[in-house]
């Protein structure tokens, strides 16, 4: 698409029609972003009725994934997922999602006012972060629930952890209903040797990938896919068209096409370069006698590098703090825990000789007691694979609420303001995110635990990005339902607390 849009920039067609810059430059924008960014005209298609150039990209973008068919998507993944639980039940519907999903997929179950059902992912204490939801826990959940219409999980999630879909949707499937994978962060999956397969080709019926978080193209850029029979394919254009601008950018989309036509062009070189550069830093991290880093492969995505301190002295912000000011390398996300890194098929050599030689200067810092490891702890952090169960709490990681109230009926419940030392035991009136990634920690209608409220103090006082507690300094405040009678909770012993 990319070339057509230069044959036009170069064309004596003058433009008597919008976009108002007339493809000419203005200000400081590059001159060729004016010369190629333009509206619904002749020869280049329409994405909300896709006849011509559209239609051929989009039927390409299927044929590379494994999907029956495949949609654009220049609102994001947001608009994606909005768009398949929407198709995928009726207004009032019962959903099964999973806990950790994106605030999209929460928008979603609000605008339809969806019945919800939680799946809570194992706690992988370890590291702090959520693991994939299991197929045992589908199974489990639909036999318990009566009326589930559709389920949606997360793989990869955030921070790396592949789910078996393959397995999920066998479960799903057994039911007749759909299975929605938000697989925003794995655009890449199935598309070489060495890397997990993708949820399409593991059988899932609505599948959505933000081709912008994982592979070369321009933020905002994504797709949805649509497998089987179970969802009504019309009903998903619909909502399409509602939650999609009608004016989408001809730029966005033409990235789409970059980003993908270089992968079927020269994708198997690409990769494996990607997984041979992954490989070795890796194996050089390996050396790591303080720091922990959960290793690739198998259950965890290649690309997402998750460095976990919960050995050392070292907070998670502290070493994002370091590694951006001493070695000027931004990470993607700290936790309390741990810092995550993403490479991709883009990143040059250069990047992951950087970040292996800080981390490993950083590591022999913690030996030279620059920074001193925690006294009594143990030095090396365990694979995943021996680790998994020993710190999980079934249901519940520690700082996730449980519903009380249902989300479509809280969000539009009268609110107020109060500080946030005061707001445990009240019900929450709006989301609160650790963001990134933008995964709910609460969501409206759930009760502030003592827990949950010690650990916004924490993670406000370690510097990560809280949203939904408005203020500064002292004055913290959060919103909650006003006409709610406060409830009077204590905390069950075992609960596990992590970020």
């Amino acid at each position: 698409m990319f070339a057509r849009l230069e044959e036009l920039g170069e064309s004596e067609i003058y433009p008597y029609h919008m976009p108002g810059h007339k493809r000419q430059p203005w200000g400081r924008l590059p001159p060729s972003m004016y010369q190629q960014d333009i509206t619904e005209i002749d020869a280049f298609d329409n994405l909300h009725q896709p006849e011509g150039i559209l239609r051929t990209l989009q039927e390409r973008a299927a044929q590379l994934y494994g999907s029956a068919e495949c949609y654009y998507l220049v609102n994001g993944s947001t608009s994606g997922i909005l768009s398949a639980v929407s198709g995928a039940l009726p207004p009032g519907g019962h959903i099964l999602m999973a806990r950790n999903c994106h605030k999209s997929a929460y928008h979603a179950t609000y605008l339809r006012q969806l019945q919800i059902s939680y799946l809570y992912p194992p706690w992988l204490g370890a590291y702090g972060i959520l693991d994939a939801v299991t197929p045992g826990q589908v199974q489990e959940a639909l036999d318990r629930e009566a009326g589930i219409g559709a389920v949606l999980v997360v793989s990869p999630t955030y921070e790396g952890r592949i789910a078996d879909i393959r397995g999920i949707a066998k479960v799903v499937h057994r039911r007749g209903i759909p299975l929605i994978v938000d697989e925003a962060h794995g655009a890449h999956l199935g598309l070489a040797e060495g890397f997990a397969e993708n949820s399409c080709q593991a059988g899932a019926d609505l599948v959505v990938h933000s081709v912008h978080k994982t592979l070369p193209a321009l933020t905002q850029t994504a797709l949805l896919h649509v497998n089987g029979q179970l969802v009504d394919r019309g009903l998903v254009r619909r909502f399409l068209q509602i939650y999609q601008s009608s004016s989408p950018s001809y730029l966005l989309m033409a990235s789409i096409d970059n980003a993908l036509d270089g992968v079927i062009r020269e994708g198997d070189r690409r990769f494996a370069d990607f997984l041979g550069h992954w490989q070795e830093m890796e194996r050089r991290l390996g050396q790591c006698r303080h720091l922990g880093i959960l290793p690739g492969g198998g259950t965890q995505d290649v690309g997402k590098l998750l460095i976990c301190v919960k050995d050392t002295d070292m907070t998670g912000r502290q070493l994002y703090d370091r590694l951006f000011t001493r070695y000027h390398l931004q990470m993607e996300m700290a936790s309390e825990k741990a810092v995550l890194a993403m490479f991709t098929v883009n990143d040059t050599p250069e990047g992951y000789i950087r970040l292996t030689e800080a981390l490993l200067e950083i590591d022999q810092e913690l030996a030279n007691s620059t920074w001193q490891p925690v006294a009594g702890k143990p030095q090396r952090i365990e694979p995943y694979e021996e680790t998994a169960g020993r710190e999980m709490h079934k249901g519940d990681p520690g700082w996730m609420s449980f519903s009380s109230i249902p989300l479509a009926e809280a969000w539009d419940m009268e609110k107020c303001q109060v500080p946030l030392e005061e707001s445990v035991g009240r019900y929450a009136a709006g989301f609160v995110n650790l963001y990134p990634p933008g995964i709910p920690v609460l969501v409206p209608g759930e009760i502030i635990s003592p827990v949950l409220h010690e650990k916004m103090q924490k993670w406000i006082r370690m510097g990560l990005t809280v949203q939904g507690v408005e203020g500064g300094g002292s004055e913290r405040y959060l919103e909650v339902l006003k006409t709610v009678p406060k409830k009077e909770i204590s905390e069950p012993d075992n609960v596990t607390v992590g970020v």
